[in-house]
């Protein structure tokens, strides 16, 4: 990805916690699940139950990457493009 959509993408992420519910809930839960991996991460060992916890909560938690993305996405394809002006010279 090209490092000027960055920040493109920044605002519609910005855009989307400020107007759209369903988007914030999406991140919301994003971070949560972040924050239970990082728990069961920092246990010195992991029984076999935990570990499939873990890996059930990645799933999860790269699956709502995805939703998150697609819907910054689809918020960019939407917005007006803008082109610099050519200067003449």
């Amino acid at each position: 990805m090209a490092d000027a959509q960055l920040p493109v993408k920044d605002d519609v992420k910005a855009a989307l916690l400020r107007s759209d519910e369903e988007f914030r809930q999406l991140v919301s839960e994003h971070h949560a699940l972040d924050e239970q991996i990082r728990q069961l991460s920092s246990l010195a060992y992991l029984s076999d139950q935990q570990q499939y916890e873990e890996t059930y909560l990645k799933k999860r938690k790269l699956a709502l990457k995805d939703r998150i993305e697609a819907q910054v996405n689809e918020n960019l394809r939407a917005r007006p493009r803008t082109y610099p002006q050519l200067s003449e010279s």
